[in-house]
């Protein structure tokens, strides 16, 4: 599903079928990006820093009637989650360069040669910007655009190590996953996480998008879009894009930006009437979703969400893509297996 947060499957040109599976170094061998000569799984070495989340029972969905009926954000309903360790953070770009480096996995957006950068963000000469997304031109189609390089060919992600990894699909982070043995949230667990362990709230913070701080200023808790958009972004939380992955103050479990910075995928597929229909009546305990949808469930909005227009960075709001679809405001983090 394609909004104006998510430029959807239309961003790309070409389709290329099939799941990107990870590539193992069973003897070693040389990434031909980075020259680096690896020997065997370097899964150890990338960083997680997990937090456990204690098993307990949550109400799931929107209590206050204010998603996007297209979404399937009601009934709110009872759900009970087993414990489970998952990390603080999305994942980052130096966590997805050792999984490169240690893999030589190439990102379908690098396969497909673009990827979808928002318009005042780009860094690439005017031959690379190859043309506007169909219905939200706010987005553009960027030749060589991809993890490594977020904005643009004129980027590159040495510049942010420690921001969310972006123009990854959903199939690159699974593959991602096995290398690092690890899994996606299924959509409770990344709810239940994303709450903090508080009941019924808004945002990770509270039902308020802002605090007032000691000087009667507004603080911003999250990164998401202030101004007129698309044309104008004031940056009054500092960002025009992504902000480093541990940016904000963490929720209640100690995860960072459940709310704003970069769309996170989740293993469900999507499937707007799964809560009103296919969940059974009392308790549900650990679903993992419907069994088709017509995209993967992403949660938690990005730095281009906004209340006029795409009020999707509460913690209840649902969005979707296409298993092979990636763009500059879609990362994701992981649960240990």
């Amino acid at each position: 599903m394609a909004d104006c947060c998510s430029p959807g499957a239309g961003a790309r040109e070409h389709t290329k079928p099939g799941l990107t599976l990870p590539l193992r170094a069973a003897g070693g061998h040389r990434n031909p990006s980075t020259g680096v000569v690896h020997s065997g799984n370097d899964a150890a070495t990338a960083g997680h820093n997990d937090v456990r989340i204690p098993s307990g029972t949550f109400a799931m969905g929107d209590p206050f009637g204010e998603g996007y009926d297209g979404d399937g954000e009601t009934p709110v309903h009872e759900v009970s989650v087993s414990g489970f360790i998952i990390s603080a953070t999305t994942v980052t770009n130096a966590e997805f360069a050792a999984f490169v480096d240690a893999t030589a996995h190439r990102t379908e957006s690098e396969e497909f040669g673009t990827s979808a950068v928002f318009h005042l963000a780009v860094k690439a000469e005017p031959r690379d910007i190859l043309n506007r997304v169909n219905n939200v031109p706010w987005w553009l189609n960027v030749r060589g655009a991809d993890w490594a390089h977020p904005a643009g060919p004129l980027s590159h992600w040495t510049d942010i190590p420690d921001h969310p990894v972006t123009h990854v699909s959903f199939n690159d982070a699974m593959a991602y996953c096995a290398w690092a043995g690890r899994r996606l949230p299924t959509e409770a667990e990344w709810e239940y996480a994303a709450r903090g362990g508080a009941a019924g709230q808004r945002y990770p913070w509270g039902n308020e998008l802002h605090n007032d701080s000691a000087e009667g200023s507004a603080r911003h808790n999250c990164n998401i879009w202030q101004g007129e958009f698309p044309v104008r972004n004031d940056v009054e939380d500092g960002y025009l894009t992504t902000a480093p992955a541990r940016s904000f103050a963490p929720n209640g479990y100690g995860l960072y930006q459940t709310s704003g910075n970069v769309w996170e995928w989740c293993s469900d597929w999507f499937l707007p009437k799964y809560y009103k229909t296919c969940l059974t009546a009392g308790t549900v305990e650990d679903p993992q979703g419907p069994t088709i949808g017509r995209g993967r469930v992403m949660r938690g909005g990005s730095y281009l969400c906004h209340d006029s227009y795409c009020n999707r960075y509460r913690l209840a709001a649902r969005s979707s893509n296409t298993p092979d679809s990636a763009s500059a405001n879609l990362g994701f983090r992981t649960v240990a297996l």
